[in-house]
């Protein structure tokens, strides 16, 4: 699901180039990541390139806001225009994630 519940059919995505990125926002390099991530998608996107933004709290409790609080950060903050996904919580074991460890 992106980040405000909707489901993603992953299939949309076939064909294209991915980055699958973890984002935070409390992280001390978030403000440069955001920034260089928006700089990237508005380079690469009309040739195919896509970012799939994961946010997590996994490492070292970077991202403990709220979706909403997520959204706000990234995309009134950012402008982000690329897609971002509800927070990975690591234990769930969601197929996606799974399909990423194998590969």
């Amino acid at each position: 699901q992106d980040v405000r519940g909707n489901d993603v059919e992953l299939s949309r995505y076939k064909g294209k180039v991915l980055l699958i990125v973890n984002v935070a926002s409390r992280c001390g390099l978030a403000n440069s990541n955001y920034t260089e991530l928006g700089q990237l998608y508005e380079k690469y996107r009309e040739k195919g390139f896509e970012i799939l933004a994961f946010p997590c709290n996994q490492f070292a409790g970077q991202e403990p806001d709220s979706d909403e609080k997520i959204v706000e950060f990234a995309c009134n903050r950012f402008q982000a225009e690329f897609p971002i996904f509800r927070k990975v919580y690591p234990a769930t074991k969601k197929p996606f994630f799974l399909f990423l460890c194998v590969c």
